[in-house]
């Protein structure tokens, strides 16, 4: 046996009185999750630990939506994003000439709701079914690395925070491999 000095034991938190002395014995109380005791002080409860999101549920950093500008940021981003589709010789056939205005609405309307905005895009046209809905076109590596370029010059055109775009950044990266449905040139 070693002489290595003992550490003290973890002592239940009671109702212990200014001088020291514990309170009347009581049952023991139900075990509880365990958790990083806080400084406690006299006659204060203490605060309820919220990890990853608030009472409400929301981040405890606030709503995403909210905190990049709400439906002007992603408005511009998008408007911004089908500028550079509208002149690529592999993505602009995508999409209808005439109704390039529908999609700038539809993708707005999608990332907006996914960061915490108005449901308005499942309201009007019901789960988002990504993969379904771009099915009917051939989206290939190259596709998706030409969707990647435009996106990501439009979203250099925001000026977010370093964290607000790293953010929705891994979002686009994720979605966009999500979208491949071909490797056929």
């Amino acid at each position: 046996m070693t002489d290595a000095p003992k550490r003290p034991s973890m002592l239940p938190l009671s109702n212990a009185s200014a001088g020291g002395s514990p309170a009347a014995p009581s049952t023991p109380a139900a075990p509880t999750t365990p958790a990083v005791p806080a400084p406690q002080v006299p006659g204060v409860p203490p605060a309820p630990l919220t990890l990853r999101a608030s009472a409400g549920g929301e981040r405890p950093d606030g709503n995403f939506y909210e905190l990049i500008g709400g439906r002007a940021t992603f408005e511009r981003l998008v408007r911004e994003f089908y500028r550079g589709v509208a002149t690529d010789p592999v993505l602009a056939p995508m999409y209808p000439e005439t109704d390039f205005e529908g999609a700038i609405q539809r993708l707005t309307g999608f990332l907006e709701q996914y960061w915490g905005g108005p449901t308005t895009y499942s309201e009007q046209r019901g789960h988002p079914r990504l993969r379904m809905r771009h099915m009917p076109f051939r989206v290939n590596p190259d596709a998706r690395d030409r969707w990647l370029t435009h996106m990501r010059d439009a979203l250099d055109t925001l000026e977010l925070s370093p964290l607000q775009e790293s953010t929705l950044w891994g979002y686009l990266e994720r979605a966009a491999h999500a979208m491949v449905n071909t490797f056929e040139e």
